[in-house]
């Protein structure tokens, strides 16, 4: 019984440590290419414009 109180939790918190870990990736992602771009085209005149 323990066993399939585990895996009972264990499949009720996947979805949600894959959607966090997703979202921590996804924040990671966009800073690095942010800062990448505003390396990369600077003195650009669109970054002056804004979002």
């Amino acid at each position: 019984m323990p066993g399939a109180i585990a895996i009972i939790v264990i499949l009720a918190l996947f979805p949600v440590i894959i959607g966090i870990s997703g979202g921590v990736a996804s924040a990671i992602i966009g800073a690095v290419l942010q800062r990448d771009g505003e390396r990369r085209f600077e003195g650009s005149e669109l970054l002056d414009i804004d979002d």
